[in-house]
């Protein structure tokens, strides 16, 4: 087993900050990347399996008792017919597409933001800070923030395959540097 220690630094708004990280943490990188997929993936098959998804109840009812400070916008969102069609789609479909992406590692990315971006509206509509305001909610959008910052899914994924793929002699990322945002 070959291991070692690799620097890391980056420097943002003028602030540095370096460290040196194990070359085995790529494995627990890849344990974040497969815990979120296959919990995304069980939520979003689960409601697509069952007795049919609908959010309006909780949209109604959870934000405005736990004392939401977006219990309004909730309740607002309940209440609009079109977005509570849109969100009775979104998220069953969402949860189980950006479980398969972070399992299989494709287009892991875009899979993480949307992970992330579910997360704070869970957190939010699921507020309580009697304990704090770090919940699990939280915990699991800066698990989505890591994944998507380490490129997870160039670790055992397809992302590292989709990266390399020869277009016209050079690189897919190399050809459309925008892609960089989307996979990895």
């Amino acid at each position: 087993m070959s291991t070692r220690e690799v620097t890391l630094r980056s420097t943002v708004a003028g602030y540095t900050a370096e460290g040196k990280l194990h070359t085995l943490s790529v494995w627990f990188i890849l344990a974040l990347r497969l815990m979120m997929g296959l919990a995304f993936l069980q939520a979003g098959l689960g409601k697509l399996t069952g007795e049919g998804f609908s959010a309006a109840g909780y949209l109604q009812n959870a934000p405005s008792a736990n004392g939401s400070p977006l219990a309004d916008l909730f309740v607002s969102m309940a209440q609009t017919p079109w977005f509570m069609d849109f969100v009775n789609v979104a998220v069953p479909w969402g949860q189980l597409l950006i479980g398969l992406g972070l399992v299989v590692g494709c287009l892991t990315r875009l899979a993480a933001f949307f992970g992330g971006f579910m997360m704070v509206l869970f957190y939010f509509g699921n507020w309580d800070v009697s304990h704090g305001y770090i919940n699990g909610d939280f915990a699991y959008m800066l698990v989505f923030l890591s994944v998507a910052a380490f490129g997870a899914g160039r670790i055992l994924g397809l992302d590292k395959y989709i990266e390399a793929y020869d277009v016209g002699g050079e690189p897919l990322v190399e050809r459309y540097p925008w892609l960089r945002y989307v996979l990895g």
